[in-house]
């Protein structure tokens, strides 16, 4: 697949709501709690192709929802669901490489939008769970029994046609209740189908559940640790693995007013992508062990350094270090497809040669 380079930015926004309009009508059931006056801390997202630069592109979005910040969004759009607010963001952003714009009503729930009005809607939801794996090689730290909070995202994708919402966020916690049921406070190995619970096999026994519950879902996100998960689409499995490095750098191509062409720094979030077939006897694709060990040469030519000094390397922008991480990690990481690279929360860039989806909040 040809790479494809989207810029990424967020910009966060305090506004009050109530999903129904001025003459009392809803998506939402008359005792939905939501037709309420409320409030959210909201985060607006944006992902395009082509932009100038990532700062520039947060400038412009953050531009674009300052008119609501600390307002009713009632006075700006007749039924402000997540859906429509996407919708009224990428109106006022008017940018011809804007791929989609996203709102995430709160940490765990939000809905993106692409040009066609395609939907990705999605609901966090948490479980606390013991494991162990039992084919690793002996000594295998998973082979011990241990445990983790264990976060599950559920990913719906439709196209909504002009509709104000797509799956009620309450439809998903729904439909996910029973299984959390199953899972919280228990040891996984004792559940049916899950005697070697890896975060693949976790994710496909949910999808197993959960599909023919909800004909929109498109995905199940397993995050096992904070920085390492598994996607799967009931074909397909992705696995992510984060590492974060704190980096000096100057940009010497920036405008000569710009503050970023003197010497300054980034806490970069850095997210490798990596698509490859189960094996039935490990349960996992690729170990997210290896990952960070195959990774780790190129990691410490990044962390604690100034990315200037980059033997390869021209200009340290996040899309030319991307480009530098996939040129240097391809040998030892053939599975690789993409790459995430946030110089700032929710602001960088995604580089992929693979699926485009699924995103993770920020």
């Amino acid at each position: 697949m040809n790479e494809t380079l989207f810029y990424v930015a967020a910009a966060p926004f305090e506004a009050a709501c109530r999903v129904e309009n001025a003459l009392g009508q809803s998506p939402l059931s008359a005792a939905h709690p939501a037709r309420r006056l409320h409030g959210h801390s909201f985060l607006a997202k944006v992902r395009a192709i082509g932009a100038s630069s990532v700062e520039a592109l947060r400038q412009q979005l953050a531009h674009s929802v300052a008119p609501l910040d600390y307002n009713d969004l009632n006075q700006f759009l007749p039924m402000p669901t997540d859906e429509n607010l996407a919708r009224w963001i990428r109106a006022r952003l008017a940018l011809p490489s804007v791929a989609s714009v996203g709102v995430q009503s709160t940490l765990h729930q939000g809905a993106d939008l692409d040009l066609a009005d395609n939907a990705h809607i999605w609901r966090r939801f948490r479980f606390e769970a013991a494991h162990r794996l039992p084919n690793v090689a002996p000594g295998h730290q998973c082979g011990r029994m241990h445990g983790h909070g264990f976060e599950v995202i559920l990913h719906a994708n439709q196209n909504l046609q002009a509709q104000d919402m797509g799956v009620d966020f309450d439809r998903l916690a729904a439909v996910w209740q029973p299984l959390h049921d199953q899972l919280h406070h228990h040891c996984l190995n004792d559940i049916p189908g899950l005697d070697n619970p890896t975060s693949e096999t976790l994710a496909a026994w949910l999808w197993e559940r959960l599909k023919p519950e909800l004909d929109a879902l498109s995905w199940v996100s397993v995050y096992e640790t904070v920085t390492a998960g598994c996607h799967y689409d009931g074909q397909h499995y992705r696995i992510w693995k984060d590492q974060r490095f704190e980096s000096a750098l100057t940009l010497n191509r920036a405008d000569p007013a710009d503050s970023v062409r003197r010497l300054h720094g980034h806490s970069y979030l850095l997210r490798l992508h990596l698509t490859a077939p189960l094996d039935t006897v490990m349960g996992w694709t690729v170990d997210y062990g290896d990952v960070k060990t195959q990774f780790n040469p190129i990691y410490k030519q990044l962390d604690h350094h100034n990315l200037n000094d980059l033997t390869g390397l021209d200009e340290p922008d996040p899309a030319s270090v991307a480009r530098w991480i996939r040129t240097q990690a391809t040998a030892g990481l053939p599975q690789l497809d993409r790459i995430d690279l946030y110089e700032t929360p929710g602001c960088g860039v995604v580089l992929s040669w693979g699926e485009h989806e699924p995103g993770l909040p920020v």
